[in-house]
């Protein structure tokens, strides 16, 4: 009996560590789960709608791995539950976990209605927060990592992205609570930190970019918006990374044995971060930002 339940724990010991990551459909999320999956994780790739899987199929099949697949939509308890479940039902364990699912927004407090607000903090904070609570009894368990997909707008607030700045903002600050609490357990917590990406993400916004405009347009905020539609691809062509280019910080996340708490994907992300982290009194964040409004 004694040497059984040795050989069980051997086995577990030596099985691919099983790692659940959200948001794959498209993007960063999609590159980090072939990524994972080429490095020999047991990778669970979830989706929001099965229905848009075929790019996430194609990419595995390209890239010679096999992911399994699975819905997982962070606003609903139930399916982050029933995955969760079936994960230990299946593999008996869970390794690791990249939240990366979320959603843009884009507008100001006066363009935007409150539920839009709402729903970028729902999706980027408590969409967050619920996958975490589900996963961290099987993370101490296997002694996992918790990794979350932020942005470098999580600490710098960026004009007509407030929405989404505050939310990865209030993410990132969650994790750097909890990471000291989660190593008391022996659970690594970490923050990702990308500058601009090139990839779908901004298609997936909940926003009438017409409608929106034209708001800005017709009220007290055109030229303020103008200038930044102007200044802002300058600023993104500048520092974009691809999607892969990021997954490989994530992938690193993944395998490093001591990974930092808070990750930057680039130069441009650790200039960012490094900024606001220097700016005490918020002057000069403020005269970084204001000058994007301004006509060049």
């Amino acid at each position: 009996m004694i040497a059984s339940v040795q050989n069980m724990t051997d086995t577990a010991a030596s099985a691919p560590k099983t790692v659940l990551i959200t948001g794959t459909s498209s993007g960063v999320g999609r590159a980090a789960a072939v990524a994972a999956a080429q490095a020999g994780f047991t990778t669970i790739a979830t989706v929001r709608d099965l229905e848009r899987t075929e790019q996430l199929r194609e990419a595995a099949k390209d890239a010679g791995v096999e992911l399994e697949i699975r819905r997982l939509d962070v606003t609903e308890p139930d399916t982050i539950e029933q995955t969760i479940s079936g994960v230990l039902d299946t593999y008996g364990k869970l390794d690791a976990v990249v939240n990366n699912a979320g959603v843009g927004s884009i507008g100001t407090l006066e363009l935007l209605p409150l539920e839009q607000i709402r729903y970028s903090m729902e999706v980027n904070f408590f969409g967050v927060l619920a996958v975490s609570k589900a996963a961290l009894p099987h993370l101490r368990a296997s002694g996992g990592r918790l990794i979350t997909v932020g942005s470098a707008y999580g600490s710098v607030g960026q004009p007509f992205n407030e929405a989404y700045c505050a939310a990865k903002a209030a993410t990132e600050i969650y994790m750097e609570g909890l990471a000291a609490v989660a190593a008391e357990v022996g659970v690594r917590v970490s923050v990702i930190q990308p500058g601009p990406i090139a990839s779908s993400f901004g298609e997936n916004m909940p926003v009438d970019r017409v409608a929106l405009r034209a708001a800005a347009e017709a009220g007290q905020y055109k030229s303020a918006y103008a200038n930044y539609l102007t200044y802002l691809p300058t600023m993104v062509a500048s520092a974009i990374q691809s999607s892969e280019q990021v997954a490989e910080s994530v992938l690193h996340t993944l395998t490093d044995p001591a990974p930092a708490f808070r990750i930057q994907t680039s130069d441009f992300a650790k200039g960012f971060v490094a900024d606001k982290l220097a700016d005490v009194d918020g002057s000069a964040i403020q005269a970084i930002t204001r000058e994007w409004l301004r006509a060049g």
